[in-house]
């Protein structure tokens, strides 16, 4: 009944008004838009010269320790054949042990081992640590004591042998005040052990007998090699040091090579046994 009152006609209708607007503030806005257009301005250079900077210094510092591991694979069959004779009949090798540089963007930089015999590569290393595994595998079978847990138990003997060998490098770099060396580098020299410690492996499955006669001849070798590689290539970079340090820290690798083969040569289950 009270939805159906009409407004009267004659009598005045008051309808609210709305509250206008007042005029905009020009200056006003136009500082706000221009004093947050400068902080937004000055922060975004200065994060980019933050992170920019941040960028170039951790590129700068991976490419100083760690290099390029693409660098490491670029190989061919010629290089493979004549680097397994370098490693393992490092007397024979008749030409020079430093590594061939060339001018790429203003600075010197390493040839890959695809052009240089005496670069470190990755390949060979890793080949090697597989066939070592897997011989050492066979070697246990023949014998009657292989298992799953055993081949498991000679990888990892033979990644803590890797470790100590880089380990024994980089102490010695280290110790003559050049840590400059790329960490590959280092991993790729010392992964060279596994080439003679596969044929050694080989010899054990073949023959017992002749395992103790290459166990000897593959450590002189690779005690040659890495006094030759040391001496000329990694320790180039080290400006001063004494040379009586010097000669006794390259024996001191030589030596242990010794102990280091002996104890990878001997394909167990066990640490020592």
């Amino acid at each position: 009944m009270y939805n159906n009152v009409r407004p009267q006609l004659g009598v005045p209708q008051f309808q609210p008004q709305l509250p206008t607007s007042s005029q905009p503030n020009v200056f006003g806005n136009a500082f706000n838009a221009a004093g947050s257009g400068l902080i937004r301005g000055g922060l975004g250079a200065y994060g980019e010269k933050i992170f920019g900077s941040s960028s170039e210094y951790v590129q700068s510092n991976i490419t100083r320790y760690f290099s390029d591991p693409q660098y490491y694979f670029q190989v061919n069959d010629h290089y493979v054949k004549n680097k397994l004779k370098v490693v393992l009949f490092p007397f024979l090798h008749r030409g020079h042990w430093t590594r061939i540089t060339e001018p790429v963007g203003g600075r010197l930089s390493y040839k890959p081992p695809i052009y240089d015999i005496n670069a470190p590569d990755l390949y060979i290393p890793l080949m090697a640590f597989g066939t070592y595994v897997v011989l050492a595998g066979i070697s246990l079978g023949l014998r009657g004591k292989f298992s799953p847990e055993a081949l498991n138990w000679l990888f990892i003997k033979g990644m803590v042998g890797w470790c100590m060998q880089t380990a024994l490098l980089k102490l010695t770099l280290l110790s003559l005040g050049s840590g400059e060396a790329p960490l590959l580098d280092i991993v790729a020299y010392a992964g060279y052990t596994f080439a003679g410690m596969s044929l050694a492996a080989l010899g054990k499955i073949i023959s017992g007998y002749s395992h103790y006669a290459l166990m000897p001849w593959f450590c002189l070798c690779m005690g040659i090699f890495l006094v030759k590689t040391m001496k000329r290539v990694l320790f180039a970079e080290v400006r001063s040091y004494d040379s009586s340090k010097h000669h006794y820290l390259l024996l001191f690798i030589a030596l242990a090579q010794f102990p280091l083969f002996m104890w990878l040569g001997n394909i167990t289950v066990n640490w020592f046994i």
